[in-house]
């Protein structure tokens, strides 16, 4: 009997001290995730333009949308460092968030195959989609593992916590990244020669000179023109019967480089050599995105991705002609 409790006890403290390390390892996961996201500008845009990828129809929602969830991010790893209800929510909603992020992960792979980030980690850490299924199934995993190794039952006071660290973990995103309310386009009304498109080789497939039109001109090797015609292309998928038109130009064997990019191949597009006409339509900055109308300018999205709201483009599609 003596012989027997030194084996227990340090079979308890075995799986104490294993599973502090593992929760602590989940808290920094958690924690680095929604850091990776919300520390540039570009980390962030790219996150935010998922959930317009999932359905969602203004950036000002996918906007808020991604905020609240690098937040819960934060939740879960700052409950997982503060031992906070760990079996009764923690360990649960751990499980749920990472097989809804599977399923969305298996969906990226169906769509558009192992290629590229999939943005787990922002820009920090690149990371294939099915690299990251295979994390997120580790990952659950893990959580498994902790329910029956270190199930920490709650203390006094957790109440209390919670409601600091809920704030915290929910406000930080909003102050580090405030939301961004100007996504509609600047008002213009300005007359745009696009004749020399069509004396070009190949034309446009579709007539610019009539109706109306977001033409996007753009150089291949621009990285804003880049990440403009990414969320173009995400656009466009939702909504295929907007007229969106990508006019290109630069170095032509970028053209490869820059559709694998983007992705923003199935927009109606054309490659365009001659700089000097290119520059008297689109002018001196890059990207260049128009709302034309019977050959005038009556849109400019002046922040290039900011200011590509589905909403306002709706809008002023289904708007009545002026002229």
């Amino acid at each position: 009997m003596n012989n027997e409790l030194p084996k227990k006890k340090a079979s308890f403290y075995i799986k104490r001290i294993l599973g502090l390390i593992l929760l602590l390892v989940m808290a920094a996961v958690f924690l680095f995730s929604g850091y990776s996201k919300l520390y540039s500008t570009n980390a962030f845009d790219n996150f935010q333009w998922t959930f317009l990828d999932l359905g969602i129809n203004s950036i000002a929602a996918a906007g808020i949308i991604a905020r609240l969830f690098i937040g819960f991010e934060f939740l879960l790893g700052l409950f997982c460092l503060f031992h906070i209800f760990l079996r009764g929510f923690t360990y649960p909603t751990i499980i749920a968030l990472l097989s809804v992020f599977i399923v969305y992960l298996i969906v990226v792979l169906v769509r558009q195959g192992n290629v590229g980030s999939c943005g787990c980690f922002g820009d920090k850490v690149a990371m294939t989609p099915l690299a990251a299924i295979w994390k997120n199934v580790a990952m659950i995993v893990v959580t498994i593992v902790l329910i029956y190794i270190y199930p920490i039952k709650p203390y006094k006071g957790q109440e209390w916590l919670v409601a600091i660290l809920g704030m915290a973990a929910l406000v930080v995103p909003f102050v580090v990244n405030p939301l961004n309310t100007n996504s509609a386009p600047e008002g213009l009304y300005k007359a745009i020669n696009l004749d020399p498109l069509y004396q070009a080789s190949p034309a446009p497939s579709v007539e610019l000179r009539k109706g109306k039109h977001i033409i996007s001109f753009m150089s291949l090797t621009c990285p804003h023109c880049k990440k403009a015609a990414y969320l173009l292309q995400i656009i466009y998928k939702q909504h295929p019967d907007f007229p969106i038109f990508l006019v290109l130009t630069g170095p032509e064997q970028e053209q490869n480089n820059f559709f694998k990019e983007t992705h923003a191949e199935q927009i109606p597009h054309i490659y365009f050599k001659s700089t000097d006409a290119f520059l008297g339509m689109a002018g001196p900055a890059v990207p260049a995105i128009y709302w034309v109308n019977n050959g005038y300018i009556e849109r400019k999205s002046t922040y290039a991705y900011y200011q590509l709201d589905p909403k306002y483009m709706k809008e002023w599609l289904n708007s009545p002609s002026t002229h």
